[in-house]
């Protein structure tokens, strides 16, 4: 177990479960035991001696480039409980391909895909304990990359850290989720960093987000910057919408960031017997479609109760019989174990 004691492990390994309320889990920071932390040198050029260590606060120069420049990138994976207490996790081989993609465009060094996937076992066996009861939640990893090395010029910078640390989590939106047409601000331009999980794309979108859930409404659906007339995602999730048998998708062509959740919904809609379009989609369409639903690591998939568009707002399908309700079944029962995952998506871990 990296660096724990013998002590440290015989502690972790007797303790079942954390003392956590379950059911009232939301989508905020719990504390866990341990994050897991692997440097990148100049001397070393590679990733090397990653350890686990206690959860806690990192030291880092002021100059460091994750501080003054933006240079990194963070990943989101779930761990779930299975009725006869193994722990999957679901498709990780897909964040830490993602993460390279995102380390190429950002000018970083990434850990292999191996390195990426023992950091995350470790880290959630590490906070086992956390990772809530089967059917109550799940335990969110979170990786992240930064550039570390001191840096005053603006250029990629010499040294990183790669870090995972853990949460347990329920819901990211309790209750209805009512989107608001964001007519003005962008998330993301042609040539940008729209298409990976740079940290600078998230905090942009406070301002607008934020006056949006003043007026009552959960999330923002962004346009595309090119003409503004197209929709392309949330803050942190990706959307389609149903009309007939077919489903459709805006297509990540480097502003919408293609999501692993996403792709996994695709490909279960598919199996379904419905039609997958990725294409481009008018926001004039969300007036007549018959059902919209959002996806995402956090959100997993969920229906959206109504668009809000230059006062216009439009209400959609709820409940039991959507088709958003039974991709979530599918998907969750597969990330739990509940149904037989012929894809290979899932992998146990001990």
């Amino acid at each position: 177990m990296g660096s724990l004691s013998k002590q440290e492990q015989v502690e972790w390994e007797k303790a079942e479960y954390a003392n956590v309320n379950w059911d009232e889990l939301g989508f905020a920071l719990t504390k866990t035991d341990y994050m897991y932390v692997m440097n990148f040198t100049e001397e070393e050029q590679k990733f090397f001696n990653g350890t686990l260590t206690r959860f806690g606060n990192i030291e880092m120069c002021p100059s460091s480039g994750i501080l003054n420049y933006g240079q990194g990138l963070f990943e989101g994976l779930k761990a779930y409980r299975k009725e006869d207490e193994g722990i999957l996790l679901f498709r990780p081989q897909e964040n830490a391909l993602r993460m390279k993609i995102g380390a190429d465009r950002m000018c970083m060094p990434s850990p292999t895909v191996d390195q990426f996937i023992d950091a995350v076992k470790k880290t959630v066996l590490a906070n086992k304990r956390w990772v809530p009861p089967y059917g109550r939640g799940s335990l969110y990893v979170r990786p992240l990359l930064m550039g570390t090395g001191r840096n005053l010029g603006v250029k990629p910078s010499s040294d990183y850290t790669f870090l995972v640390y853990a949460s347990p989590v329920g819901n990211y939106h309790k209750g209805d989720l009512n989107l608001m047409v964001e007519d003005n601000v962008r998330r993301a331009i042609p040539g940008g960093t729209g298409g990976i999980k740079a940290v600078t794309n998230y905090s942009p979108v406070y301002k607008p987000l934020t006056e949006a859930k003043a007026k009552g409404f959960s999330d923002l659906l962004f346009l595309d910057a090119s003409t503004g007339s197209n929709i392309e995602e949330g803050s942190a999730c990706n959307i389609f919408i149903l009309k007939g048998n077919v489903i459709s998708t805006p297509t990540t062509h480097g502003t919408i960031l293609p999501g692993i959740t996403r792709k996994s919904i695709m490909e279960i809609a598919s199996d379904f017997g419905y039609q997958v379009e990725e294409r481009a989609i008018p926001i004039k369409e969300v007036f007549d479609a018959e059902e919209i639903f959002c996806t995402g690591t956090a959100m997993v998939v969920k229906s959206v109760a109504s668009i809000t568009y230059q006062g216009k707002r439009i209400e959609y399908k709820l409940g039991a019989e959507t088709l958003a309700q039974k991709l979530h079944a599918t998907l969750t029962g597969i990330q739990t174990g509940l149904i037989e995952d012929k894809l290979g998506w899932t992998m146990l871990i001990d």
